[in-house]
């Protein structure tokens, strides 16, 4: 993937991050994932006084794009932070967010999975690294 691409996502990401609605854990979530057509998807998280209802913004994304035809993932952006604070640490997604990302492998095989706390500072890893045995029928 090429560094214009890394950099759209994250900026993608962080812009979609603005819109979170977290007021029970004040960390705002982005992400952006970009599929085989080049089309860009975006989510952030979206909490509910009873946690069990939040949604991850990976996942927000993922059913954006999927919601639209959707089956493959190529690359995926994540940013996230507590309130006020624009990149604290990188934001991995969590271990139902990674199943979910393995549910739509594109061609390769494999997504890549950026970390960012910004365009400057980033980390890029295989899902098949986050998520080394994943459920599948």
């Amino acid at each position: 993937m090429n560094t214009q691409t890394i950099n759209l996502l994250i900026t993608e990401a962080e812009k979609a991050r603005t819109m979170a609605y977290a007021p029970y854990s004040n960390y705002l979530v982005g992400a952006a994932l970009i599929v085989p057509s080049g089309n860009i998807y975006t989510g952030c998280n979206v909490e509910n006084a009873s946690y069990g209802l939040t949604v991850c913004a990976e996942r927000t994304a993922i059913f954006k794009a999927v919601s639209e035809g959707q089956r493959h993932i190529d690359a995926i952006a994540i940013v996230g932070a507590p309130l006020n604070d624009s990149s604290s640490d990188y934001a991995y997604p969590c271990g139902a967010c990674r199943q979910v990302m393995s549910e739509f492998l594109p061609a390769s095989g494999d997504i890549d999975v950026i970390v960012a706390k910004s365009t400057e500072d980033y980390k890029i890893f295989k899902l098949s690294e986050l998520l080394p045995n994943s459920f599948n029928l």
